[in-house]
């Protein structure tokens, strides 16, 4: 008997499904905002201090026959810290959202994990996850590298005194060992 491992699908930190079958043909509004519960899950996931704030709202139509069209804009604001002072900084993330899923398309890893452009999405058993969205969506605008405002980085000056830097050892063992007369 061969044992085989099934993982269950990942639930996302904010799920607001919508199926087809729900989009009128005028197609549909919604205002979203994440709860509580959603906001801190998001932060856990990303490593942020805190979402204080996340919302979303979208323009849902349908694309031919048996496809959603998706568009709106997620913002949000997340707590992060600073990569130079280490203090916290809260950021802002606006981002619009232009979308279309089809039954048809294929998924990122069955497209050979290739970048396959602005092309559809995969529509899965019909449905869309609104909020799963607007967190991607979010997640990819976050600031890799945030900074309090009006912080620079400054990398350490070079000493004049050649003994003071890490590498000194090292640089001295290169050298050779001194010799007199030299």
């Amino acid at each position: 008997m061969t044992r085989r491992k099934i993982e269950s699908p990942v639930k996302p930190p904010w799920s607001m499904p919508l199926a087809i079958t729900d989009v009128s043909e005028e197609g549909e509004h919604f205002d979203l905002v994440a709860d509580e519960r959603a906001r801190a899950a998001i932060a856990d996931l990303a490593g942020l201090r805190a979402v204080p704030r996340l919302a979303a709202e979208f323009d849902v139509t349908l694309h031919g026959r048996d496809g959603l069209h998706v568009a709106g804009r997620v913002s949000a604001t997340v707590g992060q810290t600073c990569v130079v002072t280490l203090e916290p900084v809260d950021n802002e993330v606006e981002e619009d959202i232009d979308i279309v899923f089809t039954p048809d398309a294929l998924p990122f890893a069955k497209a050979g994990g290739t970048e396959h452009g602005d092309g559809p999405e995969p529509l899965i058993d019909g449905t869309v996850d609104l909020g799963a969205i607007a967190t991607e969506f979010v997640l990819l605008a976050l600031d890799p590298y945030p900074r309090k405002p009006g912080v620079v980085f400054e990398a350490p000056h070079k000493e004049d005194d050649e003994g003071t830097h890490p590498f000194a050892a090292l640089a001295a063992l290169k050298k050779g060992p001194a010799r007199e007369g030299n």
